[in-house]
């Protein structure tokens, strides 16, 4: 029988397991790593394992792409078939992702007791898949394990009990702390001829703002005109790469290959500014003191623009350039919320070996 079963399946789901995996090791702890293979690229999740020094994974489902149903029924079949063989008390799941869902679903009905990494944060976007990954996660969990003050709010507010609920920290921000400053020895800016402070960094890869090609369009537009300003390296997510070359009219726009997960720390530690869609981004944006704009209309991480360095500038070509000028004149705040310490790990680890599974024993038999 495992003691706790972890599950990963996308890049950013390997950096929160990271800490609570190695905190729960040095308790003795006996834990399992599946890695769902939702992100199955080289460059997009075998990286982050070498990187990070991740043991290899103890079961490797590899889900593959396909559509939002497919890739939660594959993670559904492979996880149930795991938590049949291996029996966990506890099962674990970070993020948003589909594979966080599925896993999640699956092992609330085996009668395991669910831990959700993340908990609570809500963007209240329901265009969003992550927005539907995240609420009926938490609905089907029981260890409810928030990054933040107002995820616990959230999750006050939709009726958890108090006993579920519990403040731990962002597990993103141990793994960065942990690295940074392996990040910044390296070469990755000789390598990519650029200079410290003298470019922006982007990231795109959300449905809403690369699938539709006008949306894509317009983001370029206003994006050329930032590179007027400064010149802008872009990492391109593999889904969206061809469409974003298509896209790109300007010849200050970069667009390069996916970096691993050190190379592309030290791009964001080292740059003006970032521009990005991303979650996660937002999130270590704050704890660089590196002023970032997202290219959204809501976040679910709000605590990143009253206690960090984010702005929420939609997709308004103006209000992206304005936002722009203020990162580059210096007039972006640095700051870093209380528990984003490096410590997240440690208060997991301590919440799931102090919790006595009977208080949580599901009916197995429906």
């Amino acid at each position: 029988m495992t003691d706790v079963l972890l599950v990963a399946g996308a890049r950013p789901n390997f950096m929160k397991i990271k800490p609570v995996l190695d905190a729960l090791e040095r308790r003795g702890v006996d834990t399992l790593l599946v890695h769902t293979g939702q992100h199955y690229d080289e460059r997009m999740s075998d990286v982050f394992f070498d990187e990070l020094a991740i043991r290899k994974p103890d079961r490797f489902l590899a889900v593959g792409s396909g559509t939002h149903a497919e890739q939660t029924a594959a993670v559904m079949t492979g996880i149930e078939a795991v938590i049949d063989e291996t029996k966990p008390t506890f099962l674990v799941v970070p993020g948003d992702v589909n594979s966080t869902l599925a896993a999640a679903i699956v092992a609330a009905k085996a009668g395991c007791v669910v831990a959700h990494i993340e908990a609570g944060l809500r963007s209240r976007d329901w265009g969003m898949p992550e927005e539907v990954n995240r609420v009926v996660t938490d609905r089907v969990s029981d260890l409810l394990l928030a990054p933040s003050d107002d995820a616990v709010e959230n999750l006050r507010a939709e009726g958890y009990r108090e006993d579920q609920i519990h403040l731990v920290g962002n597990v993103m921000v141990d793994t960065l702390l942990a690295n940074v400053a392996r990040a910044r020895q390296r070469t990755t800016l000789e390598d990519l001829a650029l200079e410290p402070a003298g470019y922006g960094a982007v990231t795109l890869h959300r449905p809403a703002n690369v699938d539709d090609p006008a949306v894509l369009a317009g983001l370029f537009d206003a994006l050329a005109k930032v590179a007027e300003r400064i010149p802008l390296v872009l990492p391109a997510h593999p889904r969206a790469a061809e469409r974003m070359r298509a896209a790109n009219r300007s010849d200050r726009i970069r667009i390069i290959e996916p970096l691993g997960y050190l190379d592309f720390l030290a791009l964001q530690a080292h740059a003006a500014l970032v521009l990005t869609d991303s979650g996660g981004i937002q999130e270590e944006t704050t704890v660089l003191g590196i002023p970032c704009l997202t290219l959204r209309e809501n976040t679910e991480r709000p605590i990143t623009i009253t206690e960090g360095t984010n702005r929420l500038v939609g997709r308004d070509p103006d209000a992206i350039i304005a936002a722009a000028d203020d990162a580059l004149a210096g007039r972006f705040e640095k700051r870093r919320p209380a528990l984003w310490d490096g410590q997240a790990g440690e208060r997991i680890a301590d919440v799931l070996t102090s919790t006595d599974p009977a208080t949580f024993k599901r009916p197995t038999d429906i």
